[in-house]
């Protein structure tokens, strides 16, 4: 007889890593508490998720449903980090293709009682409803973001960039979050409509519509007024999860150690606190233009650095950035420059790490945050911007200074704003502001105590053992 005490839930994140690792962060952690985890992507993706550690692995299954081909992609590309940014689109045509094994998985998988999904599969809330089991949007956004994004009604109908260059009157409170320019110009076209025929905002605009409650990477301490009117705007329960802050799992310590070791060779020999971190994240690559300013304003700068470049997205990505002639020589032995894989969280923990420069990505942030890291924000793409405007708020991170309209930016405003973040007088409530996140991101007893509040709400609305399910 199964035990009433324990629950299945499945999750279904979309096919990119930015989501699928807080998905399998919460999947640790309900697994912690004993519950069964179904984890649902594609085979690649989930050969490439970090190995679990091995008292979870008999509670965590993965299901690996094969991706449909999709015209211009290759095999293989099975996630966002695999293509350039302008084939993402034909991404969203394979993964839609996903819709009828999805629905023949769960209408054989009798003993799910929750279903968690993305954004992306708007077709999927319905499908769960109808064959009985309860389910929500687990949003990895932060609540401010969803609320800017959220189409409000047909009364405020943003049809233009311009649009999305202001708050929408749906926010009832004074805010800066909106997108810039420059921002809202990269992913107008995904937003409002692309190849895939299906915009981002009709997925999410679904989602939201016909889920039954939604979960939030986020906590009450860091954005109560967005969770507040996130839950009014929707009419739903929306129930944060806590931060999903990543730890270092016993398992994977020893990956990569070697490469490891000379990483932490050089960390240990900078002073505490003074090396600069620089990381855009898997979705991120900065034009070649912006590469050169981010190489020549960390020279310029004079101080230590470490950077995880990334040149290139997947194997079609016909456009490779480069650094500039003579960067590596002239700054050899105050910065390492990695093209490859990084283990970033052991190098955001080392005490020579003092500020991140980064893409406003909230999983990195999180990553930081709880190792009170002070930052630096330049971002690139998807809700970045609005992300970099919540961080710019509350002071927890300072924007690189850009033109409004392009997003140009000069070496010499990197070099300016690395310099107030680590070591300026003026830039000390930065510094302070991340030793004061790091009480709430680092806190394993506050945000444990989410992951409890969001598995009391599933155990009492589960799927009830007397629904019947229409054979398959």
């Amino acid at each position: 007889m199964a035990d009433d005490s324990k629950l299945h839930i499945a999750m279904f994140p979309w096919l990119a890593f930015g989501h699928m690792i807080p998905y399998l962060e919460l999947a640790k952690l309900i697994a912690q508490k004993g519950h069964k985890i179904t984890f649902i992507s594609t085979p690649r993706n989930i050969d490439r998720l970090p190995k679990l550690p091995p008292y979870l692995s008999p509670l965590i299954n993965f299901v690996k449903l094969p991706l449909p081909h999709a015209a211009h992609l290759l095999e293989g590309d099975e996630a966002t980090t695999d293509v350039p940014y302008n084939k993402v689109q034909h991404l969203k045509v394979a993964f839609d293709g996903l819709k009828e094994p999805m629905t023949r998985f769960l209408a054989t998988s009798h003993d799910i009682d929750y279903l968690l999904y993305d954004f992306a599969p708007y077709w999927l809330p319905e499908i769960a409803t109808g064959l009985g089991i309860p389910n929500a949007f687990f949003s990895i956004f932060l609540g401010a973001a969803v609320c800017f994004l959220k189409p409000a009604s047909l009364i405020e109908d943003r049809t233009e960039p311009e649009h999305f260059t202001v708050p929408p009157k749906s926010i009832p409170f004074p805010t800066t979050v909106r997108f810039k320019l420059f921002e809202i110009l990269r992913i107008f076209e995904s937003i409002t409509g692309d190849a895939s025929d299906v915009s981002d905002s009709y997925r999410l605009q679904e989602v939201l519509r016909c889920c039954q409650m939604v979960a939030i990477r986020s906590c009450m301490e860091f954005e109560p007024e967005w969770l507040h009117l996130f839950q009014e705007l929707i009419g739903k329960p929306v129930i944060p999860v806590g931060l999903l802050a990543p730890t270092e799992d016993d398992a994977v310590r020893d990956e990569g150690s070697g490469m490891w070791k000379s990483m932490k060779d050089w960390l240990d020999k900078q002073e505490k606190g003074s090396v600069v971190y620089v990381a855009f994240g898997s979705e991120a690559k900065p034009s070649q233009v912006e590469l050169t300013e981010i190489a020549l304003g960390l020279e310029l700068s004079g101080l230590p650095f470490f950077w995880a470049l990334r040149t290139r997205r997947g194997l079609t990505d016909n456009e490779a950035i480069k650094l500039p002639e003579g960067f590596e020589d002239r700054t050899r032995g105050r910065g390492l420059v990695f093209t490859s894989w990084v283990p970033q969280l052991k190098i955001l923990a080392h005490d020579s790490v003092g500020g991140f420069l980064t893409h406003s990505g909230w999983s990195s942030v999180v990553e930081a945050l709880q190792h009170e890291r002070a930052l630096i924000l330049l971002s690139f793409l998807a809700e970045q911007g609005l992300n970099s405007r919540v961080f710019e708020e509350k002071k927890i991170g300072y924007p690189i200074p850009r033109d409004e309209f392009d997003g140009s930016f000069t070496r010499d405003s990197v070099a300016e704003s690395l310099r107030l973040v680590m070591v300026k007088e003026e830039g000390k409530i930065y510094r302070e502001k991340a030793k004061e996140m790091k009480g709430l991101f680092g806190n394993k007893d506050i945000q444990d105590q989410y992951v409890v509040n969001f598995l009391r709400y599933i155990m009492s609305h589960r799927r009830r053992c007397l629904v019947t399910r229409a054979p398959a």
